[in-house]
């Protein structure tokens, strides 16, 4: 008997129903902030390492030690002191890698997950702004995802990666900076911001947001894995589902920085 062909659409219902239980926990988690959000970055980070580790590593304890302490880093309070503690633990994991010591996947794990970390903990660390700038980043990373999803599988068309990530299609990459400007501008109009400056951001992001796709992706193809781990339902592990976030906190961290050191939630919001 011949097996019914998988509906390309066949996804769609457990990974609905999987944000809807999830969007909500996570958005009140960043409302509330303060050591209710640094633990959720922390445990985040803590997924990413076991989930990095189980694959490019195969679980080795030492290495899953040192990925968790970096993404601990964060606890330190200091940019500087968790910059040099993510130096150290590379050097340390780099150190033990020894026939490995040049792979570039084993080599770049320790910033891979603690950087993000770092990102969205300097981000939310201002009262006024900080939980608006990690929700409109959210919400970009949400929103292009979904419509890129839908723009994907109704249009179609040339692959962007065909040979790193089959399914990405440069439709799907119009629908995502469509899908990341639109948001930004309801984003920025409920919260009085201005709305040209965050929907360039918006668009530059949704292009981040694909590529860090993409880049994980080249990851597990890498060791051969499908997904990174089955946690959450519809959408595999914990990498697979934060691929996209943890290229635009990462770049969203910096332009915040640049902008206003003091407050780098200010710096990205306010032009």
């Amino acid at each position: 008997m011949n097996e019914k062909p998988t509906s390309k659409w066949s996804d769609l219902g457990i990974r609905a129903l999987s944000a809807v239980i999830l969007v909500p926990i996570v958005l009140a988690i960043v409302w509330q902030g303060g050591f209710s959000f640094t633990g959720f970055a922390v445990a985040l980070g803590i997924l990413m390492a076991i989930e990095w580790v189980k694959i490019s590593f195969g679980g080795n304890k030492a290495q899953l030690l040192i990925h968790e302490v970096a993404a601990a880093s964060v606890i330190m309070g200091s940019i500087k002191l968790s910059l040099l503690a993510l130096v150290i633990l590379t050097a340390l994991s780099i150190f033990l890698q020894r026939k490995d010591v040049l792979s570039f996947w084993k080599s770049i794990g320790v910033f891979y997950i603690g950087l993000p970390v770092l990102a969205l903990s300097l981000l939310r660390d201002d009262a006024q702004f900080g939980w608006k700038a990690v929700i409109w980043c959210m919400v970009i990373v949400w929103t292009a995802d979904v419509m890129a999803y839908f723009f994907g599988r109704i249009i179609g068309g040339p692959k962007m990666a065909p040979l790193i990530s089959p399914k990405k299609t440069w439709a799907g990459m119009l629908g995502a900076v469509v899908g990341a400007v639109l948001a930004s501008g309801l984003f920025s109009q409920f919260s009085h911001l201005e709305f040209w400056p965050l929907a360039g951001l918006a668009a530059v992001f949704a292009v981040l947001e694909q590529g860090g796709d993409v880049f994980e992706s080249a990851f597990k193809r890498h060791y051969g894995v499908k997904d990174s781990g089955q946690l959450i339902p519809g959408h595999g592990g914990v990498l697979d589902r934060i691929d996209g976030l943890i290229a635009v906190v990462l770049v969203a961290a910096v332009v915040g920085i640049m902008h206003n050191p003091h407050s780098p939630a200010a710096g990205l919001l306010h032009w």
